[in-house]
Order: C-alpha cells, then sequence, then structure tokens
C-alpha cells in the first residue's frame, strides 16, 4: 500500500515538462490511486501547457484538455502527498521556502526512481527536443510506476 495520495510534479514554470509527467503517469495504472497534479515554482498568472509539449502528447495518444499552469502553494504539501521535481535547483528552493515541505517526500523525479540525469527543460528547444523530453519522462514514470505499485 503506497503512502501517497497524492503526486505533484513541480518544474519551473508548470506549462511542459510537469504537464507532460502528469499526462504520462496518468496513462498508467496505478494499484492504488492517486490523484496526480502538475505546478510550477514561477507561476506569475495561469497559462495552458507549452503547444509543443501538448503536440508531443497528442502525438502519443495523451491529451490533457483545458490544461492551465499552477502555482506551488503550501496546501500542495501534504503528509500524503509525493513531490517529484525536475531538477535538484527546484527540489532545494521547494525546501527551503515551503514551511510544510517534508524532505522525505519531496524528491527529483529521476533520482527517486534512480536515473542519473535530470529531466531537461526543453523550453525555447524545436520540436524534437519535446519528443526527447517525453521519452526520458516517460521511463523515469515508468520505473515510478513500478515503484508506486511495489508500495514504497
Amino acid at each position: 500500500m503506497s503512502k501517497y495520495n497524492r503526486i505533484v510534479f513541480v518544474g519551473q514554470s508548470g506549462t511542459s515538462r510537469e504537464p507532460m509527467a502528469k499526462g504520462i503517469l496518468e496513462d498508467f495504472s496505478l494499484n492504488h490511486p492517486v490523484e496526480i497534479y502538475a505546478r510550477g515554482l514561477v507561476v506569475l498568472f495561469s497559462e495552458p501547457m507549452n503547444q509543443k509539449a501538448e503536440a508531443v502528447l497528442i502525438s502519443n495518444g495523451i491529451n490533457l484538455n483545458n490544461f492551465s499552469s499552477q502555482q506551488l502553494t503550501e496546501e500542495d504539501l501534504t503528509e500524503d502527498t509525493l513531490v517529484l521535481t525536475m531538477e535538484q535547483v527546484q527540489m532545494d528552493k521547494i525546501l527551503e521556502q515551503y514551511e510544510h515541505a517534508n524532505p522525505d517526500n519531496v524528491h527529483v523525479l529521476t533520482t527517486y526512481v534512480g536515473d542519473e540525469l535530470e529531466i531537461l527543460d526543453p523550453y525555447g528547444g524545436a520540436l524534437p527536443s519535446y519528443g526527447l523530453c517525453y521519452e526520458t519522462l516517460r521511463k523515469s514514470i515508468k520505473k515510478l510506476v513500478t515503484k508506486l505499485n511495489e508500495g514504497e
């Protein structure tokens, strides 16, 4: 039985990697249902998903209708929430700036599943860099699903 009921993917803007991660995880089946969110650390106003990120998701059969970015808040950081960041710098910022952030529940996605490299931000890159980002995310999230289903 997983101790997490919510998973929040966090990156810088919440418009590219984070919704991709959310969409990918929702595409897998988990033994224990969890709510899945995508958040950004710097969201001045809500924005739709990056068009290239959305195109890559749709081409892989995943559609997040009406997605818009949201700021990570203290309310997101409950005891039963697993927070997975795209890069170490975001994890450090959460642990530094959020009072309710529990270091046991906040991890870099790739480190958490045993992968070596962080999920690089494709922002500003061409469509293939978003495709590569999707593939990298999918690989790590597949390991995440295994980990969650084994009830770590």
